[in-house]
């Protein structure tokens, strides 16, 4: 077995080369790819995204990222379209054929059936010279000198070229879209990135128990308050009106001073001006709250500034925020 500096060495080499590769992609990027942007943009259809070998995997992932990003997106794997799949494409649809010869059995068969469609072609290849390169109506050139394979054989700054040339059109049409976090959030409504931009403080805290004792309560009341409801805190309140707030770290604190707590009630031990954070919040907003004031949980208000619930730090870890 080589020693472990040859196994480092090869990893950063194999980076390099592809980071190279990808930099000097940019200086490819020329009218085609803005033509190309543009009737995406325009089309009424959805984007097919197509590919054989290890360029029908970068197919997939493209595919993944203009659904996320608001540009419907279907694969269609090249084989499979040249034996019944090409009932796929509809009339208004836009073709992303991938492959780096751009000179395949199946790319060559594909190619004409679709121009015969009267739908229009995108090429994302390493050689613009190829069949695909010269029969696609927008040519989007992804060559590389050289794959990181040692014996330049194995798919992989090539592929990795491919991938990167179509996030750049997702991102592309994503800034011409307007697309903006809520609209991703809309596309990912189960995910912790949605969750953070659709969640509120109100979704939290609708099934917390209310945990809130009066100025005038004994500490007894206060201690099972904050046992029973189990968040670990308690509101305290006048009038309807938040004045105070009551944690278990300050029972705690209040019992290492002294166990004589019967002439005790509740404004003796709470704290004042306790911060809160309104019910129509954003769920990371609460988060930013509790990590910039090194607490645990807050208390939360209505339209009318009364106090509506507690928010704990736990709810956000559940729900896959913090």
């Amino acid at each position: 077995m080589k020693d472990k500096s040859n196994i480092i060495a090869n990893a950063k080499k194999t980076i390099l080369i592809e980071s190279n590769a990808i930099a000097n992609l940019a200086n490819l990027i020329d009218s085609a790819f803005e033509k190309a942007v543009k009737y995406i943009y325009k089309s009424k259809g959805r984007v097919i995204v197509t590919g054989i070998g290890k360029s029908a995997n970068i197919a997939t992932k493209i595919v993944a990222t203009f659904n996320s990003t608001g540009t419907p997106a279907v694969f269609m794997h090249a084989a499979d379209a040249i034996h019944g799949d090409l009932g796929n494409v509809l009339k208004d649809d836009v073709v992303i054929c991938i492959s780096k010869s751009g000179n395949t059995p199946e790319i060559k068969v594909l190619v004409p059936l679709i121009k015969n469609y009267g739908n229009k072609i995108i090429a994302i290849t390493g050689n613009i010279d190829s069949f695909l390169g010269k029969n696609a109506d927008f040519t989007l050139n992804t060559f590389v000198e050289k794959e990181a394979c040692p014996n330049n054989l194995a798919p992989t700054t090539s592929t990795t070229a491919q991938l990167v040339m179509g996030d750049a059109l997702a991102v592309c049409l994503l800034e011409l879209k307007g697309f903006t976090s809520k609209d991703f959030a809309k596309y990912h409504p189960g995910g912790a990135l949605g969750k953070r931009l659709y969640l509120r403080v109100s979704d939290l805290i609708i099934n917390n128990e209310i945990p809130q004792v009066s100025e005038e309560d004994s500490i007894v009341k206060v201690i099972v308050e904050i046992s029973e409801k189990r968040l670990g805190v308690t509101a305290v309140l006048k009038n309807d009106t938040i004045v105070g707030i009551i944690t278990d770290g300050d029972i705690r604190r209040m019992l290492s001073k002294s166990t004589d707590i019967n002439n005790l009630i509740a404004k003796d031990i709470m704290g004042k001006n306790p911060k809160t954070i309104h019910k129509d919040a954003m769920a990371i907003e609460a988060l930013d709250a509790l990590q910039n004031n090194s607490i645990t949980q807050i208390l939360v208000t209505d339209d009318n500034n009364n106090y509506a619930g507690v928010v704990h730090l736990h709810d956000l870890i559940k729900e896959g925020i913090f």
